[in-house]
């Protein structure tokens, strides 16, 4: 399940999908029917991937992606967000049963349960993640040697730095007579 750039925005219903980002703030598309686009404020919006959400666990936190691809393998039909509270405890001990059920409240479940309900259709939902840092070879010592002494050699006709460039000296402010 490919999840990049899928955000959710602090104090807005549903999720987002990150086009990019300007002077004033993140340039966001609705992921609902209405596909309106919006411009998020830098400093005063909050956004939180759902590759990077987890789930309080009663010994390790699981990920938001695990979960969603649990509900996903369910077999018959995912309950509405609307759903009663048991039905939705039921699902979750079902698909998360490392899930701590004193932490996880009900309002989180319908909040998943209808992001799930949003992801279902699309094509990010049914396709891979991109392998991340793990898959990539690391540099190799002789590249990164190679990239620091490019940028410690100086070009051919770079000019000395001038009397005028150097910082001034420190000038003694008392006088001869000690006053």
């Amino acid at each position: 399940m490919n999840l990049r750039g899928i955000v959710a925005v602090s104090g807005r219903p549903g999720l987002y999908k990150l086009v990019g980002q300007n002077k004033a703030g993140y340039v966001l598309e609705g992921l609902d029917a209405q596909k309106v686009k919006i411009v998020a404020s830098i400093s005063s919006t909050k956004l939180a991937s759902l590759e990077d959400i987890t789930i309080y666990g009663e010994e390790e936190d699981l990920k938001l992606v695990d979960v969603l691809a649990n509900i996903a393998a369910v077999k018959g039909e995912v309950p509405d967000a609307k759903a009663d509270a048991a039905v939705l405890r039921a699902l979750f001990v079902d698909v998360a049963p490392a899930h701590d059920q004193d932490k996880v409240y009900t309002s989180d479940m319908k909040k998943i349960v209808t992001w799930f309900h949003l992801l279902k259709d699309l094509p990010l939902f049914s396709e891979e993640a991109p392998a991340g840092l793990e898959g990539q070879e690391a540099p190799k010592a002789d590249d990164k040697a190679d990239k620091k002494a490019k940028a410690a050699t100086k070009p051919a006709n770079a000019k000395a730095p001038s009397k005028a460039a150097q910082p001034a000296k420190k000038v003694n402010m008392t006088s001869k007579k000690g006053v």
